[in-house]
């Protein structure tokens, strides 16, 4: 690079500062700033000076290895030395997705650390990795969502090249790595953006802050800024997709949405690369036209988190109704997700106070990603608690059967496969004593206000309340991790090998269920699955079309016969037709 091009509409003078000195730059028409700069090879640092401020770095920065205040550094792309040429993703509509945070993955919290877990996945049945944010953002421990330099990838999870390591070891492994990317605000320590040019927008709020400016005036720069961030990650990066962070909370009036503009230029770039990438969103506004085709009147998706899933599944399993899950926790909204892809799609919701959602008729299963656990419905809990501290291994067992042989595309998060006992805690870094002191007291003032002790409310910057997050590797050589690790293999196993376990036409999903019982059976073509949810034994008598020989039972003591089932308390079998099994049958 030796040329630097910066947007920069607001500013009436620019100059670079490098190790050479210092060079004026020229404002082109369209309020873009450039100058010539040989010194500028990679590895070479730099910093920007707005009308006689700064020095600040480049919102383009591609590495902040000083932290998000300090000087960028060039990083030439094509120096890296990858193997992963012909790599092609697995489907979408056939995948098993773990989310992982790099910094909590393992003790070291770095992307060269994580390259050694990965033939844990692999194993697992894994075939889609996917990354919290890995933006830089202040501090060296964080979630990610407060990322301020997002061409930069976070400088103590080991940069650019370590990121690089990590997705071409994923591929050698045959996963497929997604990335989860925040385009709906910024965060506040570091962020110089509006130094340079109109961002943000006081038209609209978020819950995070200002938003970002997608259709005002001067909007099309900021538009590009996020749409070349996306070619870059996954054309520089080599990412096979990206999950889009509260896509509700990006404010867009313009014609042709963010979203769908997005959707263009990926299916374009998939062209020009010659591999498939998807786009995953998270919304929580339960509406099909994000994954609908523009053709359709839709943005052009190809998935997004069902938020209704993961709401019925765990209100049903924790009997949980605070909140949002006063919306859920009978069967009924579980059965209507199944069968239906939302639960609620028109009706009233409690919890909002207005009716919510629209029919998603017509979708099939891959459009939806659907989870008992993910990291904000463990991190968003005051003390970050797991399933697995809200669950017996039964009900473990059973919530991950019905997420594993739903319709959906499954998605674990980070050792729920093995039951991991680590919480997953709201932690922060933040370097502005002033700012970290108001996030912990929010944070206290938001769940007193549900009723939490504050007392018990863990200090995001303290860190410890990070260290207790870093997962445990030595639990699932255990019991009873490890039974419940070889549970998951086993499920995501008969997964790939049954092929209506794939067939995610939502049409042919057959659910019913006796709500005094606790009792649930689903089938899917020849195979069914079988929950008894509630705390005593339950005899389930099973139509001939639901019967079958046992493929798979979470606890002994499950006998299955031609009439019907069995099943302990809290347990879950899976069952295939043709019977060949007779009367007494039990599982091993």
């Amino acid at each position: 690079m030796t040329q630097l091009r910066v947007w920069a509409p607001r500013a009436g003078r620019m100059s670079l500062e490098t190790a050479a000195g210092w060079r004026p730059m020229i404002r082109d028409g369209d309020g873009t700033w450039r100058v010539q700069a040989p010194e500028l090879v990679h590895g070479a640092d730099y910093a920007l000076w707005v009308d006689g401020e700064g020095p600040f770095p480049d919102p383009r920065s591609p590495w902040q290895p000083r932290g998000v205040h300090g000087p960028s550094r060039v990083v030439d792309h094509g120096r890296f030395p990858w193997s992963d040429a012909g790599w092609r993703a697995p489907p979408l509509a056939a995948a098993v997705i773990q989310e992982i945070h790099v910094g909590t993955f393992t003790p070291e919290g770095t992307f060269d650390a994580a390259i050694g877990r990965l033939d844990h996945l692999r194993d697992l049945g894994i075939t889609h990795v996917e990354l919290m944010p890995v933006a830089a953002f202040p501090g060296t421990r964080g979630w990610g969502y407060d990322g301020v330099a997002l061409f930069a990838p976070h400088a103590p999870y080991g940069g650019p090249d370590g990121l690089k390591r990590l997705v071409d070891a994923c591929h050698r492994r045959g996963l497929a790595v997604l990335l989860d990317v925040v385009y709906n605000h910024l965060g506040p320590d570091g962020n110089h953006l509006a130094r340079f040019g109109p961002y943000f927008t006081d038209a609209y709020r978020t819950p995070w802050g200002d938003a970002v400016n997608l259709d005002g005036p001067d909007s099309p720069g900021v538009r590009r800024f996020f749409l070349d961030n996306a070619r870059m990650w996954l054309q520089d990066y080599h990412f096979d997709g990206l999950r889009l962070d509260a896509v509700h909370a990006l404010m867009d009036r313009s014609a042709v949405h963010l979203l769908e503009a997005l959707s263009r230029q990926t299916r374009h770039l998939e062209a020009r690369l010659g591999r498939p990438l998807v786009l995953i969103a998270e919304s929580d506004l339960n509406d099909p036209r994000i994954v609908r085709p523009p053709e359709l009147g839709g943005l052009g998706l190809d998935a997004q988190w069902n938020e209704d899933f993961h709401h019925a599944l765990h209100a049903l399993l924790t009997g949980e109704r605070q909140g949002y899950y006063a919306d859920y926790g009978n069967m009924e909204a579980l059965a209507r997700v199944f069968t239906a892809g939302f639960c609620l799609e028109g009706q009233y919701s409690h919890y909002r106070r207005r009716d919510h959602g629209r029919s998603a008729a017509g979708l099939a299963g891959r459009t939806f990603v659907a989870c008992l656990q993910n990291h904000d419905q463990v991190g968003n809990r005051a003390e970050g608690e797991r399933s697995t501290h809200l669950l017996s291994e039964g009900l473990l067992r059973v919530g991950a059967a019905l997420v594993l042989t739903a319709p959906f595309v499954p998605l674990l998060f980070q050792g729920e496969e093995w039951g991991a006992r680590t919480p997953f805690i709201y932690f922060t870094d933040h370097q502005d004593p002033a700012l970290a002191r108001a996030v912990g007291e929010g944070r206290r003032r938001e769940f007193a206000a549900f009723g939490w002790d504050a007392a018990r409310i863990p200090d995001p910057q303290d860190p410890d309340t990070f260290r207790r997050c870093v997962l445990d590797w030595n639990e699932p050589e255990r019991p009873p991790h490890a039974g419940l690790l070889a549970w998951h293999r086993d499920l995501i196993a008969l997964r790939r090998r049954l092929p209506d376990l794939t067939d995610d036409r939502l049409e042919r999903v057959r659910v019913r269920f006796d709500t005094a019982a606790r009792t649930w059976v689903m089938t899917r073509g020849a195979v069914t699955v079988a929950c008894n949810l509630g705390p005593v034994a339950a005899d389930l008598p099973l139509s001939p079309q639901e019967t079958g020989r046992p493929l798979l039972c979470s606890t002994p003591g499950i006998r299955t016969g031609a009439a019907g089932v069995h099943l302990p308390a809290a347990s879950v079998v899976l069952l295939e037709r043709p019977s060949r099994a007779g009367e007494g049958d039990e599982c091993a």
